[in-house]
């Protein structure tokens, strides 16, 4: 060998590395998703809309007759009385209200059917003008179920007001 391919052989040693593209496929997927996070972080939200709230409801005396309509039929609320205390059920239409199983209660004073665990119409007053349910002949057992029904109901609905006898004090003007 001569000299001078001597010393071409000696400048072949290993390439020179080359620059790495900025564009490698790598960069452009953590750019893209980059790109996507700060989209998401800066897009505009729509404004929260709040629920409508729900009608007030107002505190009244009921009678058994201003009591009656209340029964789920025409769009009306769905309401029961229980020992004094009337309660909106309208969120236990299902139950309570036309087709449900305790739909003889609904526009009702459901006091004595509770107690005594019936669900039928004889169970419930008569005559609407007449006086409230004394709950005369309930025994102890009856009681209790009746005082656990109120419990149940007072931790589940509102209420909307009280009943009170046709013509006693605090009964509704319109009845007078």
């Amino acid at each position: 060998m001569t000299a001078g391919a001597n010393h071409f052989a000696a400048d072949a040693g290993p390439p020179a590395p080359q620059a790495a593209s900025i564009a490698s496929p790598i960069n452009l997927i953590l750019l893209a998703l980059f790109a996507l996070m700060v989209f998401m972080r800066l897009r505009p939200t729509p404004p929260l809309a709040l629920p409508k709230a729900p009608s007030p409801i107002v505190f009244r005396a009921f009678t058994p007759p201003t009591l009656k309509p209340f029964n789920g039929e025409k769009d009306m609320p769905v309401y029961l009385a229980v020992r004094g205390k009337v309660f909106d059920v309208s969120p236990g239409r299902n139950f309570y209200g036309p087709g449900g199983p305790y739909e003889n209660f609904a526009g009702r004073d459901a006091t004595r059917g509770l107690a005594s665990g019936s669900f039928d119409e004889d169970m419930l007053t008569k005559d609407l003008q007449g006086p409230l349910d004394d709950l005369q002949g309930l025994g102890p057992d009856e009681m209790q179920s009746l005082q656990e029904w109120e419990d149940r109901f007072s931790e589940k609905y509102l209420v909307v007001g009280k009943l009170v006898a046709v013509g006693s004090e605090g009964a509704p003007k319109e009845e007078n």
